[in-house]
């Protein structure tokens, strides 16, 4: 069952990226009692994922965080060091929260992942994003197979 609006975000693990290392977190501490904007890309360091999507959010991050965001995160079917590298090379530090999840917890969790095999990816996150207000989803946006459209930055901004 895909999560929705309304639906509190499910217990699953991420490992966030730091300056120290990989980090272990957990969904319940690190949505509660703030408003997350999270979006899911298939991986890093893909085409759409690298050139529209996360450049998008770290852009936007300020204007997010105008209109009552406090964290912007980034979630993907890759390791902590993968995704470390990714935001890195993305320019994302004080704009972009990164947050591995090498075993598709959370989209599994959420009902949001998809069948990459075809691709040799395996299983991966759909494309998406959410706002998460104190652990429960305030806004939910799955693009369509293909699409880059209702997930962007831009998109969440207009309808904040």
């Amino acid at each position: 069952m895909t999560i929705k609006v309304g639906d509190r975000v499910p217990s699953t693990s991420f490992v966030k990226v730091t300056a120290d290392g990989p980090e272990p977190v957990e969904s319940e501490s690190f949505f509660a009692g703030r408003r997350v904007a999270l979006f899911s890309v298939p991986g890093a360091f893909t085409p759409t994922c690298s050139a529209k999507h996360l450049p998008g959010f770290v852009e936007k991050a300020d204007a997010l965080k105008a209109k009552g965001i406090d964290e912007v995160a980034c979630t993907a079917v890759n390791d902590a060091f993968v995704m470390g590298a990714w935001g890195q090379s993305s320019g994302v530090e004080g704009k972009v929260t990164m947050l591995a999840d090498g075993n598709a917890a959370f989209p599994k969790a959420v009902g949001l992942d998809m069948d990459g095999t075809r691709f040799g990816m395996g299983v991966r996150g759909q494309r998406f994003s959410m706002v998460v207000n104190d652990g429960v989803v305030e806004q939910l946006n799955v693009e369509a197979p293909g699409e880059f459209k209702v997930s962007s930055a831009e998109h969440m901004l207009e309808t904040l």
